[in-house]
């Protein structure tokens, strides 16, 4: 892969969540790129010869199995960790996504609109909290096992993966608006809590981009574009859909000492302007 830029991580161990994903491979493998050593968690192995890609590249990576909303599954994949690469310097805290069981089919309730699908009123409580326990607790619990590693770093850096809806709630995902809004103010009081340590903690909140989670609500069986896609397009002043490996530049900024080391609890958007643009 060609980096945006180079930064210099040998001797690092990186730890990356939702490391196999669309977005958490596409910074694996920077990170890796970079002289890191790269652990991918995740709670099944599909990473589809990721861990070979990388190794290809000169990289060293390994996926490790566990259920990031789980502490006891944590530590224990903290332990694998250090008996193969050692402590953790870097954290991505990429696991996170959405369900459609947390989801209503209606932008809008009125007392005479259909009501054949499901509203607000039909979500079941379990499954808004499934997607508040993966992107929020899959946020704290990592940082809470991994960030032990990092207390007495000479540097260390958290990054985790907030949204735009954390910024403004879309519609129809009233779930994954609130858990991604709770990762951005976690990470601005984290930031503060390790203050006084070497560890510093940003957030990076992607704008739109077309991945396996959200196509369906995006395109048409003919690859054609939604209602949904041309509201986001035409509320993105660059007018087009980001790509995961426009993520990179900020990963790396952020997780670069010397780039960014009076940066911190800041949440940066990667938007096309969407977060800038007020529709007027």
């Amino acid at each position: 892969m060609k980096l945006p830029f180079q930064i210099n991580l040998e001797n690092k161990v990186a730890v990356v969540t939702g490391g196999t994903g669309v977005i958490g491979s596409e910074m694996s493998k920077a990170l890796a790129k970079c002289g890191a050593k790269v652990a991918m968690v995740g709670i099944t192995d599909d990473s589809k010869g990721l861990v070979s890609e990388i190794e290809a590249m000169g990289g060293e990576a390994k996926v490790f199995l566990g259920d990031v909303t789980n502490k006891d599954e944590m530590e224990r994949v903290r332990t694998e960790v250090h008996d193969t690469f050692g402590t953790v310097d870097i954290l991505v805290n990429g696991a996170g996504g959405n369900s459609p069981r947390g989801t209503t089919d209606d932008e809008r309730y009125s007392a005479d609109s259909d009501k054949s699908g499901k509203t607000f009123f039909d979500l079941d409580a379990k499954n808004v909290g499934f997607v508040m326990d993966l992107n929020f607790l899959g946020t704290f619990i990592p940082s809470q096992v991994f960030g032990a590693d990092m207390v007495d770093k000479s540097e260390a850096a958290i990054v985790n993966i907030s949204s735009m809806n954390a910024f403004t709630p879309l519609t129809k995902i009233p779930a994954y608006s609130g858990a991604k809004s709770a990762v951005s103010n976690f990470t601005q009081w984290l930031s503060v809590y390790f203050s006084k340590t070497n560890i510093r903690v940003n957030a990076i909140a992607p704008g739109f981009l077309i991945t396996a989670q959200n196509e369906s609500l995006l395109l048409n069986e003919d690859g054609s574009y939604t209602a949904r896609s041309e509201k986001i397009l035409n509320a993105t002043p660059m007018e087009r859909f980001g790509k995961p490996e426009e993520l990179i530049g900020a990963l790396l900024f952020l997780v670069d000492t010397q780039s960014s080391s009076f940066i911190n609890g800041v949440v940066l958007p990667v938007d096309g302007g969407f977060n800038a643009y007020s529709g007027v």
